[in-house]
């Protein structure tokens, strides 16, 4: 009997050792979900209007600019960071309104404005009226993380930039002829004498913005700008103003606003179109379709945003004549743009 047994024992064994083993395959790796999409202004931007040196000028810039934030992204760095980082590009060109080559107030003065938000958190922080910060960009960010308010204007903003290292500049910095013609042009427009249309064409853009999306699945936007050519009193547009011209909410997408802040404002426009997707169930490119061609066109207001939702999806939507935008996915395809389609 306990011959028998052992016989049995054995056999199982073998059978057990002789058997093939079955490999549990492993679940393919994820395809990292990112993206980045960036606008420097829109307007009266047409092909007549550009040279080919310009035109490629323009182009090469907001490639540079959206690599910049798109390898951070690809890196697995954050939405807020490769967001800062687009805009810095932006900022020290001459090219756009922010930063170097900001449009000048009634004074000939510079004033910057910019802000920034995280969807994560919904964290927000803003500047405006600033005149000696280089990338106010950078200054807006660091309210939002090292102060209890999300919003400082001009003096007391430059006081806080000191207590925080952020890089200060002569306002002459920012200045160049061409925003020098601009302003010119608009003060002949003011006194009914004959203006240069060319330069009053391109007085109010040139604010610069950037939406992104990380692989953590957050999103982020920010926006900089000089604001409206020849503007008075202290005047600020929706570029600083969260809701209006920057908005971020993990649960719905990603705005940055560029062109007439008044009638942005007025219709909060950025966060207008995240609201639509929330509380309707809308896609963001209905919801962008609806705020910019239907109520910011009927009360008179033109521009455009960009934005990117928190499935990756991206829009471009404007109501004038050209946008200069760009967006890179997570192929790293590029798209860059400046004329109505």
């Amino acid at each position: 009997m306990k011959y028998t047994i052992l016989l049995l024992a054995s056999f199982f064994l073998l059978s057990c050792h002789d058997s093939p083993k079955i490999s549990k395959e492993k679940n393919p790796p994820k395809t990292p979900k990112f993206g980045i999409v960036i606008h420097g202004g829109a307007g009266v931007i047409k092909k007549e209007n550009m040279t080919d040196s310009l035109q490629k000028a323009y182009e090469e810039k907001l490639e540079e600019a959206i690599s910049v934030g798109h390898k951070i992204l690809e890196d697995g760095g954050t939405a807020l960071e490769a967001v800062q980082k687009t805009i810095n590009v932006m900022e020290n060109s001459p090219l756009f309104n922010s930063g170097k080559g900001a449009v000048l107030n009634a004074d000939g003065i510079a004033e910057l404005d910019a802000s920034v938000m995280d969807g994560k958190t919904k964290n927000a922080g803003a500047i405006s009226g600033v005149q000696h910060i280089k990338n106010p960009i950078d200054l807006a960010y660091k309210v939002m993380n090292e102060s209890d308010h999300v919003m400082l204007s001009a003096s007391g903003a430059e006081e806080f930039a000191k207590l925080h290292d952020i890089e200060f500049v002569e306002n002459s910095y920012f200045i160049t002829e061409n925003r020098k013609k601009a302003l010119e042009s608009s003060k002949a427009k003011e006194q009914g004498v004959s203006a240069n249309e060319f330069y009053l064409s391109n007085e109010k853009y040139g604010t610069v913005g950037c939406a992104a999306l990380d692989q953590d699945g957050n999103l982020a936007a920010g926006t900089s700008t000089g604001g409206m050519t020849n503007k008075k009193f202290g005047r600020i547009g929706d570029s600083p103003i969260i809701g209006a011209g920057t908005y971020a909410n993990n649960k719905t997408c990603a705005i940055s606003a560029t062109g007439h802040g008044e009638f942005f404002i007025r219709n909060v426009v950025a966060h207008d179109i995240s609201a639509m997707m929330e509380y309707q169930g809308i896609s963001l490119e209905q919801a962008a379709k609806r705020v910019i061609q239907q109520k910011l066109t009927d009360l008179g207001g033109t521009g455009g945003i960009v934005g990117i939702d928190h499935k990756g999806r991206v829009v471009m939507e404007f109501n004038t004549p050209g946008m200069f935008r760009a967006t890179k996915n997570v192929k790293g395809e590029t798209t860059i743009k400046m004329y109505k389609d």
